[in-house]
């Protein structure tokens, strides 16, 4: 596989759940669409061109993705939704519909969760026995993946440093899972809550979301890809899971295609706004890594317990969390900086570094005046919403999914 320099290509990944077209609840039906879409049963992957459809670790959830590392952000959203539109139309052949969000808001993962039974099945019955899939932070949660190419030790230390910086900050834009088991939930990223303990039993893969700062592919590979492979060895004695992607953090490397693949986006509603805050955060490293904002030193330094808490602000708060992180800050360019509300850090950084045409920045400064998804979804349903208004909210949810519109 060739591998591409810094920002000359990249990579998305979309993860929808399907769910009944009346009742919104979740239906395991990703193989018959899988079947229908690739024209062969048990099939794990349909070829559409530019973008692909294939399965995930359970049977509700359809993923679209870059058939190939793309050399432009631009126009994807009209891809993928292409590609929603489609899958749609299938669906409703058996009565259902694909629902955004990062995550259902009454599945009970320990009753409806049934695992993908084809292809790779192997690793995800590894990671069932191990962890138990039965839980939000397995079988309930849909991400939006940005893949960033490196080439060489040099590309990946720049990368990775403006990757971690950023990352804490992300949530304040992309939450969007405000409930879970039918009712409001602590974190308004609930999500990233139930992702960060999923792995608890073997702490080193997931540690603290936030990626440890890392210089060349051998300190990765020593410090954090041994220790997991260390710690997961005697519940994996064959080996099933020793593979980079066994890394849980909210980014991680995939040498084998010399990436780093950031994990920490929950799917919007609809392509329009995940590829919006995809490109404000491809543009925000960009700058981090060409020097525009600080230096890679200052970068290097930003303080690892400052970043996780920075991140577990978002991940509560969203756009209203207050973070006080002053190293954080230095290699922001926001030095001399008190604490600060995520949404003004926000609105400070498109600023100063978000192109004024971009198509995608209208879109982004809508979260920021208007809030993350997750606080528009709360407050349309309200504080304590009943079964029946959560369901009208996801289906106004799921509209703006198939029109390609923004939920206000």
């Amino acid at each position: 596989m060739p591998t591409f320099h810094l920002f000359e290509r990249f990579g998305v990944e979309l993860e929808y759940m399907i769910v009944d077209a009346r009742t919104l609840d979740v239906r395991p039906v990703a193989d018959l669409i899988l079947a229908k879409a690739g024209g062969e049963a048990e099939c794990d992957e349909a070829d559409f061109g530019r973008l692909s459809w294939s399965n995930e670790l359970v049977q509700h959830v359809i993923e679209f993705k870059c058939s190939a590392p793309e050399p432009s952000l631009d126009g994807l959203d009209e891809l993928f939704q292409t590609e929603v539109n489609r899958a749609n139309e299938m669906l409703a052949a058996l009565g259902c519909r694909l629902l955004p969000t990062g995550m259902h808001p009454w599945m009970d993962p320990h009753r409806e969760t049934k695992l993908w039974p084809y292809g790779n099945k192997e690793i995800y019955r590894a990671f069932d026995r191990i962890f138990d899939c039965r839980g939000h932070g397995w079988s309930n949660l849909q991400s939006t993946h940005l893949n960033l190419p490196f080439h060489g030790d040099d590309e990946f230390h720049r990368l990775h440093a403006a990757i971690r910086l950023i990352l804490p900050l992300l949530p304040a834009l992309s939450a969007s899972t405000p409930f879970a088991d039918g009712a409001a939930t602590p974190a308004l990223d609930m999500r990233l809550e139930a992702y960060r303990h999923n792995c608890a039993r073997v702490p080193s893969v997931t540690a603290g979301v936030v990626p440890e700062r890392m210089r060349s592919k051998a300190e990765y590979e020593e410090k954090i890809l041994g220790r997991i492979y260390a710690d997961m060895a005697p519940l994996d004695p064959d080996g099933v899971l020793h593979d980079e992607w066994a890394n849980a953090r909210g980014a991680i490397a995939r040498f084998c295609r010399d990436t780093i693949e950031i994990r920490v986006l929950d799917l919007q509603e609809c392509p329009r706004a995940d590829l919006a805050i995809v490109q404000c955060a491809a543009c925000l490293v960009r700058a981090l890594v060409e020097g525009r904002v600080s230096t890679l030193e200052l970068q290097d330094a930003a303080d690892q317990t400052e970043l996780e808490s920075a991140f577990k602000a978002c991940m509560r708060d969203a756009s209203g969390a207050i973070i006080d992180a002053p190293t954080t800050f230095a290699a922001l360019g926001l030095s001399g900086h008190g604490p600060m509300q995520a949404a003004e850090i926000w609105a400070q950084l498109l600023e100063r570094f978000a192109p004024k045409q971009a198509p995608w920045r209208e879109v982004v400064e809508h979260i920021v005046s208007k809030g993350t998804l997750a606080e528009r979804i709360r407050a349309a349903a309200g504080p304590e919403p009943s079964h029946e208004r959560l369901r009208e909210v996801y289906a106004r949810l799921a509209d703006c999914l198939s029109t390609g519109t923004l939920f206000s």
